[in-house]
């Protein structure tokens, strides 16, 4: 019952105040602890396949082990203190580590910018995506705003809030951390494909039931806003399996179903284009409002999961 009240209120205390700006988030402690613990495991080990594989699996174990232990022990000595301040300090915590306020001002953000230009579009999507923003079209950066949110659902609003659910901020914040490694290190090229390997891995292990969830909330989703369900439900089944990723393409068939449009498509990462198999039909050109879309359709999705996982909860 505790987790369930704590969800609920982080989840409220994101949606009004978002990730304050004077607050330093927890997610910039992890990203700076994986940084200087790459360094240093860098100079420790051989820069061979073996070497690079096996720092990339001890800097896995100390960036989680150091979110899980530091929060658990942090909301341990607030007990001790007040266990009415360790239950509001927790409570913020939920808050930081959902960021469902955080992506849904993201897709707003590039709508607003591509309003202004072509070249602001280009430079606020490139806030948010891995691939290169310069020459993409108004269209593309459109795409490339609505895979954002869509994949995105899983890793910033759904995959932590079932972890918070599990085992309150110390389980959530070690999913943070697994996130966020794998979006520091977890990329194909010279720099990573190695040492980065197992965090990727395990971040494809940790979000491959929460993916799938996101999917069917997200087609639940698209019924209460008026959508196709059904396309997205022909989609998801079609062409949940085509993305590389094995989690990303649950959620972006999904979304390309509801909203009778195609994503995906070859890409440009670090000067390299990427094949990349197209989601969905094209029954329709991508159009301005289609970002503002998935955004109510993953805020729909987050309610419904919201409201699942505190049903499940407490009756468990």
């Amino acid at each position: 019952m505790k987790y369930a009240a704590l969800v609920a209120v982080g989840f409220l205390l994101d949606a009004v105040f978002g990730d304050p700006a004077w607050l330093y988030h927890p997610v910039c402690a992890i990203g700076a602890l994986a940084a200087r613990l790459e360094k240093c495991l860098r100079r420790i080990f051989p820069r061979t396949p073996e070497g690079e594989t096996a720092a990339g699996i001890l800097l896995w174990l100390g960036v989680t082990g150091a979110g899980f232990g530091a929060t658990a022990a942090l909301l341990a000595v607030l007990e001790w203190v007040s266990p009415w301040l360790r239950l509001a300090v927790e409570a913020v915590l939920c808050s930081l580590i959902l960021a469902r306020n955080s992506l849904g001002q993201a897709g707003a953000h590039v709508s607003q910018a591509l309003e202004q230009s072509l070249e602001a579009g280009r430079t606020a999507v490139g806030w948010y995506v891995g691939r290169d923003t310069s020459a993409l079209s108004s269209d593309e950066v459109r795409r490339a705003a609505v895979e954002t949110v869509a994949e995105n659902t899983t890793d910033a609003v759904i995959a932590p809030m079932l972890f918070l659910l599990l085992g309150g901020a110390p389980l959530g914040m070690w999913y943070k951390a697994v996130n966020t490694l794998d979006s520091m290190v977890g990329y194909h090229n010279d720099i990573y494909e190695y040492l980065g390997k197992f965090s990727a891995r395990m971040d494809d292990l940790a979000n491959y039931f929460p993916a799938r969830l996101s999917a069917l909330l997200l087609i639940g989703a698209s019924a209460l806003a008026g959508l196709d369900w059904r396309g997205a439900l022909r989609i998801w089944k079609r062409d949940r399996r085509s993305h590389k990723s094995p989690n990303a393409g649950q959620t972006e068939s999904a979304v390309a179903g509801a909203l009778g449009i195609q994503l995906g498509g070859d890409a440009v990462y670090f000067g390299k284009t990427v094949k990349k198999a197209a989601l969905g039909d094209p029954l329709r050109p991508i159009e301005a409002g289609d970002v503002a879309r998935t955004v109510r359709l993953m805020n729909l999705a987050s309610l419904l999961a919201l409201g699942l996982g505190v049903l499940v909860r407490l009756a468990v």
